[in-house]
């Protein structure tokens, strides 16, 4: 039951990304506040290194992989949203492949991230809040971007009195977990 669920969080945060994505110019996808800091295509290059890192072979090796640059990650040099959707989805492909070779048995198995020892379990963990992290910083960056073209990704504000009285109208426990915060 776990690890169903588990691909279904990390699925909403991909799905996240990407209306934001959808809401975006390609100008806005590589746009920075100021030089220090990182645009969506930046993000997205870091969250793409992390992931094939985790992830491959994920119960055998070390999670920070010898090949991984980490620092090249944070260069701004993807410039089109062909390669920046390209390495988003490289990057959640992996991810999600990985947890179709575990078993409820493997989430005790120790597993390995900087040298440092960690459960399968609390591995995914620690990578589902540091991606949940940075799809936030993504969603933000495209709302600041948006301005009040914004379409909301979960209750509108000011909507949350006709949010509820839809999802109760079903009934006490009428639905299932929808995307919806």
């Amino acid at each position: 039951m776990f690890l169903p669920s588990l691909i279904k969080q990390f699925e909403y945060y991909k799905s996240l990304g990407e209306k934001t994505f959808d809401q975006l110019s390609d100008d806005q996808l590589f746009w920075q506040a100021h030089r220090e800091s990182n645009s969506i295509g930046v993000i997205v290059k870091h969250l793409w290194g992390n992931m094939l890192s985790r992830w491959t072979d994920f119960l055998v090796s070390d999670g920070e992989k010898e090949w991984r640059d980490r620092e090249a990650e944070f260069d701004a040099d993807i410039t089109t949203r062909t390669e920046l959707l390209k390495k988003w989805n490289e990057g959640w492909n992996c991810l999600l492949d990985a947890p179709g070779s575990l078993e409820e048995g493997n989430l005790n198995q120790t597993i390995y991230i900087r040298n440092q020892e960690h459960s399968v379990e609390e591995a995914i963990y620690r990578q589902l809040a540091h991606y949940a992290y940075h799809v936030g910083q993504i969603v933000f960056i495209g709302r600041q971007q948006c301005g009040d073209d914004w379409q909301s990704l979960s209750i509108p504000r000011g909507g949350s009195v006709a949010y509820n009285e839809a999802k109760f109208s079903k009934g006490q426990h009428g639905g299932h977990f929808t995307d919806d915060v």
